[in-house]
């Protein structure tokens, strides 16, 4: 087993999240009670009030940035673009039949194209009858 000199500090991850989410916090409160309390003319909030805001947000608005994938995101791309690239066409097909099963037929509904082995003219063209 290997002793990685970074497994000595994995303990002050905790601390480092929530000194971030303090200081996030107060960066709210003190922009909410500097700028928003002169302009628009709204109350004053506290600090808990600020965290209050934050966690509604992220409830409302789905999280902060790198939020697609997280930290592993693109490896998770990565992996299925060399998965893509070694895939038999039988492989392949069957993959695209499954994503038609889960997706229906996005990008490019049934009603796009006349009959489902006809391709259309060009982009955004849909074959005549």
């Amino acid at each position: 087993m290997k002793n990685h000199s970074c497994r000595k500090y994995c303990f002050l991850i905790p601390f480092a999240v929530v000194g971030f989410l303090a200081l996030f916090t107060y960066a709210v409160y003190a922009l909410w009670n500097g700028v928003l309390t002169d302009v628009l003319a709204v109350k004053a909030i506290s600090y808990w009030q600020a965290l209050g805001i934050l966690v509604l947000s992220k409830i409302l608005f789905g999280g902060f940035p790198h939020r697609r994938g997280g930290p592993c995101g693109h490896f998770r791309d990565h992996m299925m673009s060399k998965r893509w690239e070694s895939a038999t066409p039988e492989e392949r097909e069957k993959m695209r039949g499954e994503m038609r099963r889960r997706f229906g037929d996005w990008p490019h509904p049934k009603s796009w194209c006349c009959s489902d082995d006809k391709e259309p003219d060009g982009p955004g063209k849909p074959t005549n009858p």
